[in-house]
């Protein structure tokens, strides 16, 4: 029994020393795309609102000034995956999976 309690205290130390286990799905999003998370309901410049973090609690802001732009940016528009685009483009979607389309 000691053991179990032993392997037990391990396993919740090491889940609180991991980063990103205890995020919030929305707030991983946002960092999965390198953004950062914001207590006003506004995004100070030169960032854009992209979503939501700490579970719709706070803005997820990602930098205009940075490589990763939004679709919308770059002229286009976000699709679900089974909308067929006729021209893709580069730009970020803030629905996962979603694909930026120059034409659909």
């Amino acid at each position: 029994m000691k053991l179990f309690s032993c392997l037990m205290a391990l396993l919740l130390f090491l889940l609180q020393a991991v980063p990103g286990l205890s995020l919030p799905r929305d707030t991983l999003h946002c960092l999965g795309y390198h953004g950062y998370c914001f207590h006003s309901k506004s995004c100070p410049e030169p960032f854009i609102a992209f979503g939501t973090c700490s579970r719709r609690q706070k803005t997820c802001c990602i930098d205009t000034t940075s490589n990763f732009h939004t679709c919308q940016d770059e002229g286009g528009h976000c699709v679900p995956p089974a909308i067929k685009c006729l021209e893709e483009q580069e730009g970020l979607c803030p629905h996962r999976k979603w694909k930026c389309c120059a034409e659909v």
